[in-house]
């Protein structure tokens, strides 16, 4: 009977979390990225040229660097549940301000504030996965998260391009834009608030018998892992191949956030479009990739060596950013389409390495030090890439960069394991 309310238990708590963090997740990444689709309108309002928009939202990735430990210090001591709502309230307030910049300083700082507001999310999310769910069940969890972020880069084009053609109130449609999916994030930081519980044993959508058996199981993995000598941050970061990891998924995020911001930039390239149909286009990429990352997770599955399926995926997008240079806007728009398949399906295959090696107790920690040391690739790309386009004329070199740094990557992936 306990093992059977265990599982009741954990069912009923994945059922109602997940959706909610998949939500989240989503509306986080629109209002981090959705600048990219408002950079012609920052140009002409602004002054705001190629290298400062490039800059700017690249600056979101240092907040979001320098304000992650903070952040978690002050998870631990609230908790899990009023951390989560506040982060997202922030988040959402300092999104809606953006509509109200004036000068290319007023969008820096926002960025960066941005940032710092978004830093305790994801690990955020992590912690609470320990508080209410197993270490068996906490990987397939975390996976499931991890997936809004496709979601969000399929519909993040299509509603942002509907948004952009409302001007109520005096505002701009790009005003307009800002304010509604920072808005929305505001409401959804309220149902937070009300939707999650801080502990198991608080929660009155489960039975006395399942608050017991989760309650019990999670007390007994935690005091079995302070029984035991856990590594410091320290060790961690002189684990070579913890510092691996986080080098082959810099990597990966370099060339995401790459295509994520300066993707509308090449559609208009293409020739005179509505914001809509940039959008719609924009979405193109990312729905063929959520195909590409179903099947490459599937062989995956069959076909065991998961290392060999990341490498396949990256030498796919290393091909498909160095095609992109050869022709006009149209052919790069087609070789970055093929260029998706390889890294959104080299960032969900990559998770399950360092899943595999990491001793289960600090498998959260350690999944959200990658997540943040990755997730600097997303200033670099977006400034790189600026400051070339400023400079240059074009954003070739960034291409070529990218289809080089997907290589080393294919080549790094191999001397990871994938077990202790």
């Amino acid at each position: 009977m306990p093992l059977e309310s265990l599982q009741s238990a954990v069912s009923k708590v994945k059922w109602r979390v997940l959706p909610l963090f998949v939500v989240m997740f989503i509306v986080n990444y629109v209002d981090r990225v959705n600048v990219s689709f408002i950079k012609e309108h920052l140009s002409l309002d602004l002054g705001l040229n190629d290298e400062a928009f490039g800059f700017g939202a690249g600056l979101f990735f240092i907040g979001y660097a320098v304000f992650e430990v903070p952040s978690n210090l002050i998870l631990q001591r609230i908790g899990a549940r009023r951390w989560l709502a506040i982060i997202a309230l922030l988040w959402g307030a300092v999104a809606a301000c953006m509509a109200f910049v004036h000068t290319a300083h007023d969008f820096y700082w926002l960025r960066f504030f941005l940032g710092a507001a978004e830093a305790g999310f994801f690990p955020g999310v992590i912690y609470y996965f320990t508080r209410w769910l197993p270490s068996a069940d906490r990987g397939k969890a975390i996976a499931l998260f991890l997936s809004g972020s496709a979601i969000a880069s399929v519909i993040s084009g299509p509603l942002s391009g509907y948004l952009l053609q409302f001007q109520p109130y005096g505002l701009k449609g790009w005003q307009f834009m800002i304010v509604a999916e920072g808005g929305f994030s505001v409401l959804l930081a309220v149902f937070t608030w009300i939707w999650l519980d801080s502990l198991p044993h608080e929660a009155n959508w489960l039975t006395e018998e399942e608050r017991r058996a989760l309650t019990s199981t999670l007390e007994n993995e935690a005091a079995q892992a302070n029984r035991s000598d856990r590594p410091s941050l320290w060790q961690l970061l002189r684990d070579n191949q913890i510092m691996l990891f986080c080098l082959i998924y810099f990597c990966i995020q370099l060339t995401i956030y790459a295509a994520t911001f300066w993707l509308p930039t090449i559609i208009r390239s293409m020739g005179k479009m509505t914001d809509m149909q940039v959008g719609c286009l924009n979405s193109l990429p990312w729905l063929i990739s959520i195909a590409g990352m179903y099947f490459a997770a599937a062989g995956a599955a069959r076909y065991k060596n998961q290392q060999a399926w990341v490498a396949v995926a990256l030498l796919i997008a290393g091909l498909g950013m160095f095609l992109a240079t050869t022709g006009g806007p149209i052919f790069a728009f087609v070789a970055i389409c093929f260029a998706a398949l390889g890294f959104k399906s080299a960032s969900s295959l990559f998770w399950p390495i360092p899943q595999g090696y990491l001793d289960p107790r600090i498998a959260a920690a350690v999944i959200a030090l990658i997540n943040s040391i990755g997730n600097l690739g997303g200033f670099v790309a977006p400034y790189a890439f600026g400051w070339l386009k400023e400079h240059t004329g074009s954003i070739q070199g960034g291409l070529y960069g990218l289809a080089l740094t997907s290589l080393v990557a294919a080549a790094l992936v191999f001397r990871a394991r994938t077990r202790a």
